[in-house]
Protein backbone atom coordinates (compact mmCIF):
# COMPACT_ATOMS: atom_id res chain seq x y z
CA UNK A 1 0.00 0.00 0.00
CA UNK A 2 1.27 3.19 -1.03
CA UNK A 3 2.03 5.81 1.64
CA UNK A 4 0.93 9.28 0.76
CA UNK A 5 1.65 12.82 3.21
CA UNK A 6 -1.52 14.85 3.60
CA UNK A 7 -0.10 18.07 2.07
CA UNK A 8 1.19 15.63 -0.66
CA UNK A 9 -2.74 13.92 -1.04
CA UNK A 10 -4.00 17.19 -1.16
CA UNK A 11 -2.05 18.41 -3.93
CA UNK A 12 -2.46 15.19 -6.25
CA UNK A 13 -5.61 13.95 -5.10
CA UNK A 14 -6.55 13.33 -9.06
CA UNK A 15 -3.99 11.18 -8.95
CA UNK A 16 -4.24 9.69 -5.66
CA UNK A 17 -7.88 8.46 -6.62
CA UNK A 18 -6.71 7.31 -9.81
CA UNK A 19 -3.91 4.85 -7.87
CA UNK A 20 -6.48 4.05 -5.07
CA UNK A 21 -8.76 2.71 -8.89
CA UNK A 22 -6.04 0.83 -10.88
CA UNK A 23 -3.56 -0.09 -7.74
CA UNK A 24 -5.76 -0.68 -4.47
CA UNK A 25 -5.75 1.28 -1.40
CA UNK A 26 -3.95 4.27 -0.72
CA UNK A 27 -2.86 5.40 2.70
CA UNK A 28 -2.65 8.82 4.01
CA UNK A 29 -0.57 9.53 6.93
CA UNK A 30 -1.05 12.73 8.86
CA UNK A 31 2.58 14.28 10.66
CA UNK A 32 3.66 10.62 10.33
CA UNK A 33 1.00 8.65 11.78
CA UNK A 34 -1.88 6.80 9.21
CA UNK A 35 -4.82 8.59 9.45
CA UNK A 36 -6.95 7.64 6.19
CA UNK A 37 -7.22 5.03 3.53
CA UNK A 38 -8.66 6.05 -0.22
CA UNK A 39 -10.05 3.12 -1.64
CA UNK A 40 -11.73 2.76 -4.98
CA UNK A 41 -15.70 2.52 -4.57
CA UNK A 42 -15.31 -1.62 -6.15
CA UNK A 43 -12.98 -2.06 -3.15
CA UNK A 44 -15.84 -0.51 -0.15
CA UNK A 45 -18.45 -1.89 -1.39
CA UNK A 46 -17.29 -5.86 -1.36
CA UNK A 47 -15.45 -4.72 1.80
CA UNK A 48 -18.82 -2.99 3.25
CA UNK A 49 -21.31 -5.75 1.75
CA UNK A 50 -22.63 -2.54 0.29
CA UNK A 51 -25.49 -3.27 -2.43
CA UNK A 52 -27.28 -1.10 -4.94
CA UNK A 53 -30.84 -2.74 -4.68
CA UNK A 54 -33.72 -0.70 -4.12
CA UNK A 55 -35.57 -0.83 -1.54
CA UNK A 56 -38.29 -2.89 -3.12
CA UNK A 57 -36.05 -6.18 -4.27
CA UNK A 58 -34.72 -5.71 -0.67
CA UNK A 59 -37.69 -6.94 1.00
CA UNK A 60 -38.76 -9.57 -1.85
CA UNK A 61 -35.44 -11.27 -1.06
CA UNK A 62 -35.74 -11.06 2.55
CA UNK A 63 -37.23 -14.14 4.12
CA UNK A 64 -40.76 -12.00 4.89
CA UNK A 65 -41.02 -12.36 1.12
CA UNK A 66 -42.20 -15.85 1.17
CA UNK A 67 -44.85 -14.94 4.04
CA UNK A 68 -48.67 -15.86 3.21
CA UNK A 69 -50.52 -12.58 2.73
CA UNK A 70 -52.80 -13.95 5.95
CA UNK A 71 -50.00 -13.34 8.30
CA UNK A 72 -49.80 -9.60 7.00
CA UNK A 73 -53.25 -8.79 7.40
CA UNK A 74 -54.50 -5.51 9.94
CA UNK A 75 -56.64 -5.61 12.58
CA UNK A 76 -59.23 -3.20 13.14
CA UNK A 77 -59.91 -3.86 16.81
CA UNK A 78 -60.38 -0.48 18.41
CA UNK A 79 -59.65 -1.55 22.22
CA UNK A 80 -61.97 -2.02 25.18
CA UNK A 81 -64.58 0.58 25.81
CA UNK A 82 -63.57 2.67 29.01
CA UNK A 83 -66.16 4.80 30.79
CA UNK A 84 -64.62 8.04 32.73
Amino acid sequence: MKRWMLQTAKNRFSELVDRAQNEGPQLVTRRGTEAAVVMSMADYRALSGATTSDLVSFFRESPLGEVPEHYLRRTFDTGREVTL
